[in-house]
């Protein structure tokens, strides 16, 4: 039997080891790298990078005499998806979200060969389904597996889970927040707009949504029918405010915030958006 001084040691050191623990998860790009994880979805491989912060998958202890450790708390999930023609490698260069968010899990998903409606009409190049029935929606399937994944794995806070892409990467978070919109908390979107037939299932959700006044892959002017349409549906005023550098945020009835982010720039996902889209997912969980 352990004497009351032995058992204050152990509990001096069970707690000390959970502190240095705990907070070795804030600095979790320190630790480790980003690791490739496949799925069988619809009878084929898929896969994605995955960052997964230190400590998210460090239990309880329970010993005599020893308090139980409190495990980590609830962790939040990005999913990143990289615009067609690219790869999950380059979205984690790109969106650098684990850079700026180390305490999220952060999913950059792989797409397959999909035909292009802009380019590539012959699909030779990885992508995503752009509507609902598409490529027999092998995507929003891979979406569900890999989420399903985590919430078995990982402690997920099921009231932060987020979802940005450019491009067609960004078409496709639109399709997420029209058929999968209950399990998302906020959305960022690059140089996409959503597909009129999505537009009905659409309800309001934060949003923010990135575009370039040179794009002429997508043209802005699209764009901005599809920022109004988002203003209108969040019910946000007409009248913004500034939010941060060339960033503007509507609020109104439905509390679920617009924000816009305008850059003198083409076709391309800016250096300067990933902070500012975990600041706005920070911002706006459920």
């Amino acid at each position: 039997m352990l004497s009351q001084h032995q058992k204050l040691l152990v509990i001096l050191t069970t707690w000390f080891a959970a502190c240095t623990l705990l907070d070795s998860s804030l600095h979790a790009g320190e630790q480790h790298e980003l690791a490739v994880r496949k799925w069988q979805v619809q009878g084929v491989e898929r896969e994605a990078l995955l960052w997964i912060p230190s400590g998210a998958t460090i239990g309880p202890v329970a010993s005599d005499g020893v308090p139980t450790l409190v495990p980590p708390s609830s962790l939040p999930v990005v999913f990143a998806f990289h615009g067609h023609g690219g790869t999950m490698k380059n979205a984690a260069r790109t969106f650098g979200i684990h850079d700026a968010w180390p305490e999220a899990i952060v999913v950059y998903m792989q797409g397959l060969p999909t035909p292009g409606r802009l380019t590539d009409p012959e699909g030779l190049k990885s992508g995503w389904q752009p509507r609902l029935g598409d490529q027999k929606d092998r995507d929003l399937a891979f979406f569900d597996a890999v989420l399903a994944t985590l919430r078995k794995e990982y402690r997920v806070d099921d009231q932060r889970i987020f979802a940005t892409g450019h491009s067609n990467g960004g078409s496709f978070t639109y399709l997420l927040w029209g058929t999968r919109g209950d399990q998302l908390a906020a959305v960022a979107v690059s140089a996409a707009v959503p597909q009129v037939k999505l537009l009905d299932s659409m309800k309001p959700k934060p949003v923010m949504h990135i575009a370039g006044e040179k794009d002429q892959l997508v043209k802005y002017e699209a764009q901005l029918v599809g920022m109004t349409f988002l203003r209108k549906l969040n019910g946000s005023s007409e009248e913004g405010r500034a939010w941060a550098e060339n960033c503007t945020v509507y609020e109104g009835t439905t509390n679920k915030p617009v924000v816009t982010m305008i850059t003198p720039t083409t076709h391309r996902f800016p250096d300067k958006a990933p902070p500012l889209i975990v600041r706005f997912f920070k911002e706006n969980a459920k």
